[in-house]
């Protein structure tokens, strides 16, 4: 299967941008206020180092001690709602930032062609809208915030140190040189394993949806011992990735662990001999061994949350290669009619594999058009075609003049596909319904249950109000079948495309359903893709496939008497 696409880093970077530049504002108030937060944390360092040189000299008397001591306490207080206040901000752009991406993340996995998720590994893409979007969000609502207040009180603290004596400011950068090399080493090679570890979470949640979806089929053919040799090969695979990464950390943290004590030792080295030599007064030893026991904190912030920071960017790169095969929005015209033109249509799943061979065909405005042949014959992917859901290959397929996939990607519902899958949404039966057409009034919505049928809603009491899904009303096959051509009804499109929407249900669901697609069809053209032979007998016009091109195109009747491809198939299917 394939996988995919992962941004590079500089898509990286400038999505990024983009997401933090959405709420400009918001980080702006974050980034001053977790400044104002580290400013009050150096004032009580600096009062007390005004106590332990006012006491050394002996001209500070107990009131003045006081005094400052409240002044400590004020700056304490103030540091921690400041604290309180910028951490709240934060959280708050954090959720945003999350929410944002988790937008993005679905609309552009609803909006890839249908081409790219028939080839795609299911495990690639659930991993990437689920544990990569929950591991980007972790880092938006904690790495980054952290990495930032961190950063933010070490240009304070540092500016400070300076501010208070440069030899020492000097000093206590001693410790930066381990910290660069330490986060080279690291990011150099933290990128690359994290997506090897995520990739590999991929690939056993591929193996673990096949193996619950097709757990009937593998005892059935005794297919337990190579199942599980390939869940231990892939799990084999994720652990050697998470062993990867976990040495890396395990470089990274202890380095961390000791840079962190450098600069403290070095300013109480350096500061004493230069109190000693009369350098400086012992109040400036103080207050800049407090000042930079205060880089401690973030220091260990900072390189803590940057293994976070590589986890998410990750993530972050396989999340916008989600959006890699999206196509641009195109111009579109307004189609001169209904009627829809196939000129020279070729498709294929695979390079290299056609399914579709040149096809022509015309339908007019409201005929009925019946597509059969035998299976594998091109027909369901003929419809898909007509209905917009996928682009030709070569030529094209138009309504009115317009491309149909155009009028699709616009929103223009127009012609749509009806298949045997339907869907019930969790959610009020409004919303079921409104999502063709959102602005559609209540009358519209039940004037479409009334039109396939759907006498449960008569019952129901709470009425488009009452909850589907879990937790709510459980509607049988028949029922969201009904539900599913009410949508439609709802979306009023000029074209029906029907791929056998009942070949799944019971004859006595079927039955139901086929009354309910009757009256769906009533003034629309309509494109019935016939598996079943007596489907198409009714139709205006038949048009045979054969191993992916159009070989018969007329009226049974006529195709019958012809005695080729169709009057064959008919013979089998009446038995002889």
């Amino acid at each position: 299967m394939n996988r995919l696409p992962i941004a590079d880093r500089r898509e990286v970077r400038q999505a990024a941008v983009r997401l933090l530049h959405s709420e400009r504002r918001a980080l702006v108030a974050v980034l001053g206020l977790t400044a104002l937060a580290a400013l009050s944390g150096l004032v009580g360092p600096y009062l007390l180092g005004k106590i332990v040189g006012g006491v050394d000299r002996g001209e500070i008397t107990l009131s003045t001690v006081d005094v400052l001591a409240l002044g400590v306490l004020g700056a304490a207080v103030a540091h921690l709602l400041l604290v309180r206040y910028s951490s709240l901000l934060t959280a708050r752009l954090g959720e945003r930032l999350l929410s944002s991406l988790r937008e993005e993340a679905v609309t552009r996995t609803l909006a890839l062609p249908a081409r790219v998720v028939d080839r795609l590994s299911t495990g690639d893409l659930l991993t990437r809208v689920s544990s990569d979007v929950g591991t980007v969000g972790t880092t938006l609502r904690d790495s980054v915030p952290e990495v930032l207040a961190g950063l933010v009180h070490l240009v304070v603290v540092f500016a400070a140190m300076f501010l208070l004596d440069p030899v020492l400011g000097l000093v206590t950068l001693a410790g930066l040189p381990f910290v660069a090399w330490v986060t080279r080493w690291y990011l150099a090679r933290a990128r690359d394993a994290y997506l090897v570890e995520t990739e590999a979470a991929g690939d056993v949640a591929e193996l673990t949806a096949a193996v619950g979806e097709g757990s009937r089929t593998i005892e059935t053919y005794g297919l337990r011992t190579r199942m599980v040799a390939a869940a231990d090969d892939a799990i084999a695979r994720s652990y050697r990735s998470r062993l990867r990464t976990l040495r890396l950390r395990n470089v990274l943290f202890p380095v961390s662990s000791f840079v962190n004590t450098v600069p403290t030792a070095l300013v109480l080295l350096v500061g004493g001999l230069l109190y000693a030599a009369d350098g400086v007064q012992i109040e400036v030893v103080v207050t800049g061994s407090l000042y930079v026991w205060r880089l401690v904190e973030p220091m260990d912030r900072i390189l803590f949350w940057v293994e976070g920071l590589q986890r998410g960017g990750a993530s972050f790169a396989r999340v916008e290669g989600i959006g890699a095969h999206l196509e641009a929005a195109p111009e579109v015209g307004e189609p001169t009619d209904d009627r829809i033109e196939v000129r020279g249509v070729r498709y294929s799943y695979v390079d290299g594999h056609e399914v579709l061979h040149g096809v022509d065909l015309v339908v007019q405005p409201g005929e009925r058009l019946a597509v059969v042949g035998v299976s594998g014959a091109g027909k369901s992917t003929l419809g898909r075609l007509i209905a917009g859901v996928d682009r030709p290959a070569e030529g094209s397929v138009l309504v009115g003049g317009v491309p149909v996939a155009d009028l699709t990607a616009a929103g223009d519902q127009r012609i749509v596909l009806v298949t045997q899958e339907h869907h019930v949404f969790i959610g009020t039966l409004r919303e079921n319904l409104a999502m063709a057409a959102p602005d559609a009034a209540d009358e519209r919505l039940v004037a479409a249950l009334h039109t396939v049928d759907a006498g449960w809603f008569d019952d129901l009491p709470a009425g488009l109000d009452t909850e589907l899904g879990a937790g709510g009303l459980q509607l049988d096959p028949a029922q969201a079948q009904q539900l599913a051509l009410a949508r439609v009804e709802v979306a009023d499109p000029h074209t029906l495309v029907l791929d056998e929407a009942t070949s799944s249900l019971d004859p006595a669901t079927a039955r139901h359903a086929e009354r309910a697609i009757a009256a769906v069809r009533e003034r629309r053209t309509v494109i019935a893709i016939a598996h079943r032979l007596q489907t198409a007998r009714d139709a205006d016009r038949i048009a045979v496939v054969d191993a992916g091109r159009v070989v018969e195109l007329g009226s049974h009747d006529d195709l019958v008497a012809r005695d080729g491809t169709y009057a064959t198939l008919w013979r089998s299917w009446q038995g002889g």
